[in-house]
Order: C-alpha cells, then sequence, then structure tokens
C-alpha cells in the first residue's frame, strides 16, 4: 500500500477512490504549513497539487520516495518538471478536463464586456436610468475573436465562439503554418502583430515561459485594436495588469477580464480598485463542479494506474 499526499483541495469521492487502494492524507490546507508539507512529503509515494503548491526546492528535495506529482489543472509553473523526471518522478496534468469551464469563463466575459450593460444594477436600483449610455453596447456575434495559444482549451474557446457567430483567428507559435488543426476547426491562422491589431476581444491560453512573460505589457495593449477587450486565464506574468488598468481607465482599452495574477491572493491595490471594464475573479475559470470532477477523477485514475 502506497501513501498520497493530497496538499490543495480535490473531489472527495475520487479521494474515497484513492483510499480504498492506499493510505491517503488529505488536507487542503496543507498547503499553507509549509515545514507540515516537507515532513509529510518525505513519506509520500504520490503527491496531489492544484496551482498553489511549489514543487521545487525544499519541497522537492523531501520527495525522496516519491514516484508521481498529480497536477489537478494544466498550467505547470508551479513544479519544476525536469527536476522532477531527473529524480524519477513521472508528473501527469490533468490535459483537458477543465477546458469547457475555462472556455465557458472566457465566452461569459467577451459577452459582458463587449455589451457593457450588465453592471448598472446598482444605478438602476438607485433610481438612476443609464439607458442613453449603456445603450451603445455590441452583439458578440461578427466580432473578431483572437485566440493566443491554440491548444485544447484554445480550440474549445473557438467552438463556442463560432456558436454565437463570432469570427475566430488564432495564433499559437508552436504550430507550424498550415497545422492541420486550423482548417479542421474552421479557425484562421493568424500571426501575432496580426491578431493583436485586428480582433476585437483577445484571450490568452499559453503557458508561462520566457517567451511570454510580460506578453502584454503597455507596448503591446497599445497595439490592440482601440475598445477591444482582454481577457486573461494562463498566468499572472503574461499580463501587466497595471498597464492593462491603465489603458482601461484611459478609454483605450474596452475591457479585461482577468482571472491570474503574479501574486495570489492578489494584493489590495488601489489602481485596480474602481478600475471601469474590468472583471477580477480570484484564479476560478477553471474550477467549476463539473471541472472539479473531471479534474478530481481524471488524475486519481493516473495516480492509481502510475502506483499499480
Amino acid at each position: 500500500m502506497a501513501r498520497i499526499v493530497i496538499s490543495e483541495f480535490m473531489d472527495e469521492r475520487a479521494v474515497a477512490q484513492l483510499e480504498a487502494a492506499h493510505d491517503v492524507l488529505y488536507d487542503p490546507k496543507l498547503v499553507g504549513d509549509a515545514a507540515r508539507l516537507r515532513a509529510e512529503a518525505a513519506t509520500a509515494d504520490a503527491l496531489v497539487v492544484r496551482n498553489l503548491t511549489q514543487v521545487r526546492g525544499e519541497l522537492l528535495a523531501a520527495l525522496t520516495r516519491c514516484k508521481v506529482v498529480g497536477r489537478l489543472g494544466v498550467g505547470l509553473d508551479n513544479i519544476d518538471v525536469p527536476a522532477c523526471e531527473a529524480k524519477g518522478m513521472k508528473v501527469i496534468p490533468a490535459t483537458g478536463a477543465n477546458a469547457l469551464s475555462v472556455a465557458e469563463y472566457v465566452i461569459a466575459s467577451t459577452m459582458l464586456l463587449l455589451r457593457g450593460a450588465f453592471a448598472s444594477s446598482a444605478a438602476v436600483a438607485s433610481g438612476e436610468w443609464p439607458r442613453a449610455a449603456l445603450g451603445n453596447g455590441r452583439e458578440t456575434a461578427g466580432q473578431v475573436l483572437g485566440i493566443i495559444g491554440f491548444g485544447s482549451i484554445g480550440q474549445m474557446t473557438a467552438r463556442l465562439a463560432q456558436g454565437l457567430g463570432m469570427q475566430v483567428i488564432a495564433y499559437d507559435a508552436m504550430l507550424p503554418p498550415g497545422a492541420a488543426v486550423f482548417a479542421q476547426t474552421g479557425v484562421r491562422q493568424s500571426g501575432l502583430d496580426e491578431l493583436i491589431a485586428g480582433a476585437d476581444a483577445i484571450t490568452l491560453h499559453v503557458p508561462l515561459v520566457d517567451s511570454t512573460r510580460g506578453l502584454f505589457n503597455t507596448a503591446r495593449i497599445a497595439q490592440m485594436k482601440k475598445g477591444a477587450v482582454l481577457i486573461n486565464t494562463s498566468r499572472g506574468h503574461i499580463v501587466d495588469i497595471e498597464a492593462a488598468a491603465a489603458a482601461l481607465k484611459a478609454g483605450r482599452l474596452g475591457g479585461a477580464a482577468v482571472d491570474v495574477f503574479d501574486v495570489e491572493p492578489l494584493p489590495a491595490s488601489a489602481s485596480l480598485r474602481d478600475c471601469p471594464n474590468l472583471l477580477l475573479t480570484p484564479h476560478i475559470s477553471g474550477v467549476s463542479a463539473q471541472s472539479n470532477e473531471r479534474v478530481s477523477f481524471m488524475i486519481a485514475d493516473k495516480i492509481l494506474e502510475s502506483l499499480s
């Protein structure tokens, strides 16, 4: 019987599946106690994490008998994958399991920001009637959605957008010109600069690597179509959120939805408070009741397979 340590939240039915076969420590608060996490890691044959647990440095050194790390999500920037593999540890992300949840978040945010009318409840309830000010919102159909990063999440987002009548273009640095996936999905392949200049809404689905760090800085945001909206569900360091806020306040950027941040939880920021047309959410685009179930059971199955 192997020992499995789960340091962040997981569907409890998937936890029970693991407990039926192995010795399991499940404590969603364990990630917040670094000393205890290292101590428990020393006896772990498998470690299951989300995005907060940093599998590197002292924690990685403590994993002396671990065979597999399961990631309840797809981003791997919190895991030193080469170092894990050098120690003979397999790293398993939940590829594709939360794609629909993220794609729906992107589409919902795009519709909210393009229309611009859904933050009026307090004004209307207080007796104001901002009908003229809010009557110039844009319909989603016919707008151009630019997708940067055309993996499983980008492709799912494209399908939902096409269902709403949006035109979809995509850029992916890892895909060669004429890659079959573009014809298969009916999405036009685009260069990065062309996409940024021509899209009415831009959504990011790229990993955090050297080439994407600071990808949307002040200069690149200035290259966007006036009034376009920007949605980031990838990683915080990819978008300079202060630059985005400044562009929103200047009326250059039409809206932004940000689900991921350089530091999480996001520290209080005066520049973000009362910023117009800005949606902030606490890294939940990929988390829904259904996606948590899919992600959890996928990782549970793969952990059991790896330990068998």
